[in-house]
């Protein structure tokens, strides 16, 4: 008996399965067609030609000033590349220009090390001197001795 209700209610869902319509191949070249018509698949939105926002006039008037955009502009669907705040295309500094600023860093911090290590005072500002230069603690006669009294440093 519970094999007979089972079977009575899957019966008309295989019935409507059965009496469903199914995908003709003739709706494949309207297809194709739709696809021509909007290549990008975006709806047909406008998408204008990519031009960086940094590099718009900055007094154009423009309706948000941070991102030189005007309101309801279309947005290119690079937006995020094209950005005002976007690390892409740095074009204020050729490479020329830099490697020029950058070794002109490395000459000043290199002449700034030597001047101050021409007048950076290597002695200690009360020199410490032995009496026989500490010759047998040290190794005896052949050892480099430390100062005696009365070395010049």
């Amino acid at each position: 008996m519970l094999s007979q209700r089972i079977l009575a209610r899957r019966l008309p869902q295989v019935a409507a399965r059965a009496i469903a319509p199914r995908a003709s191949f003739s709706q494949i070249p309207a297809l194709r067609t739709a696809e021509i018509d909007d290549p990008l698949q975006n709806n047909n939105y406008p998408n204008p030609p990519p031009l960086k926002r940094a590099h718009r006039d900055p007094y154009g008037g423009w309706w948000d000033a941070q991102e030189k955009r005007n309101f309801g502009e279309p947005v290119h669907e690079d937006n995020e590349i094209l950005g005002v705040f976007s690390p892409e295309q740095y074009t204020h500094v050729s490479a020329g220009k830099g490697f020029f600023h950058l070794g002109c860093f490395i000459a000043a911090f290199l002449g700034l090390v030597g001047v101050v290590s021409l007048n950076y005072p290597d002695k200690p500002s009360a020199p410490k001197t032995y009496v026989d230069g500490l010759e047998k603690e040290l190794g005896g006669p052949n050892a480099l001795p430390a100062r005696k009294d009365g070395d010049k440093w």
